[in-house]
């Protein structure tokens, strides 16, 4: 996934590392609590997404770096949970921040994870990638114009008189120059490898 934010780096890195931030707009987590950080500075963290009738929790390491091999900042992520109603059991991913000019910044991410649902993944999977894409624009239209993520909850996506609202359709499905069947964590950065499980820093 791509998008470009009309904000510096560190406006969007503030808005996607503080967990207090996160969950405003990435409408993929209700909760995130962080619980510690690990020797080698990975933070962890307790996440909750609730959905009707149900809460699904489980625990998560990331580790952010401001500046990578690539001069472009980088933040590697690897979650978990044991909710066998939960259609994700496990996964991991990364961001990468990429100044381009002064106030604009181009925002990525790969990911993959393992299934909690099995076949029923090929439903959960586009889903999951539309979320992605529309707490993207979310995110930057919080960062363009000031107006706060909590206007445009879920079901905004059917105020369709309503042209600023949030869009997934305005985020690359794949960074540019690459295809959506691409091995998106074939550009991952080193520090996705080292994270560890995250129960095993429970």
């Amino acid at each position: 996934m791509e998008t470009s934010i009309g904000a510096d780096a560190d406006a969007v890195w503030d808005a996607t590392q503080d967990p207090a931030q996160h969950v405003r707009w990435d409408v993929r987590f209700s909760s995130i609590s962080p619980s510690g950080v690990t020797v080698t500075g990975a933070s962890t963290f307790a996440y909750e997404r609730r959905v009707p009738l149900h809460t699904v929790r489980g625990s998560g390491i990331s580790l952010g770096e401001r500046a990578g091999l690539d001069g472009a900042r980088t933040s590697a992520l690897r979650f978990q949970t044991k909710d066998r109603l939960s259609p994700i059991a496990a996964g991991r991913g990364y961001w990468r921040y990429i100044a381009d000019g002064r106030q604009v910044t181009v925002f990525v991410t790969g990911y993959d994870y393992t299934p909690g649902w099995g076949a029923l993944d090929v439903f959960v999977r586009p889903i999951l990638g539309w979320a992605t894409a529309w707490s993207f624009d979310r995110l930057r239209i919080w960062l363009e114009t000031g107006v706060p993520p909590e206007r445009w909850p879920l079901r905004s996506v059917f105020w369709w008189w309503r042209s600023d609202r949030p869009r997934a359709a305005r985020c690359l499905r794949a960074p540019r120059g690459s295809s959506r069947r691409d091995n998106h964590l074939a550009d991952a950065p080193p520090s996705l490898a080292a994270l560890p499980d995250p129960e095993a820093t429970r």
